[in-house]
């Protein structure tokens, strides 16, 4: 029950922020700037991408290092307070 609570805490405004449901040009500056350290922004630009303009790989690699980066900063966290919780 308390991962469900904790997973809409992060996907709403997951969702509302990357430009899936609102235009992401449209948004305040200070909600691109959050939008931008999101996974998701970066997934749905790769996916319209491909989808709509017909992109490849050469055209998308900037979205695909930012989620790269993003999986890996998360995953260090993730090992630390793994190990932590260990001590």
């Amino acid at each position: 029950l308390q991962a469900m609570q904790l997973s809409f805490f992060f996907f709403l405004p997951s969702l509302l922020l990357s430009g899936f449901m609102f235009p992401f040009r449209g948004m305040p500056q200070w909600a691109q700037s959050i939008g931008e350290m999101l996974p998701l922004t970066h997934f749905l630009r790769i996916v319209r991408g491909i989808m709509l303009k017909g992109n490849g790989v050469e055209e998308v690699v900037l979205q695909l290092w930012q989620i790269a980066l993003f999986a890996v900063v998360v995953l260090v966290i993730g090992v630390k307070r793994y190990r932590q919780t260990l001590d």
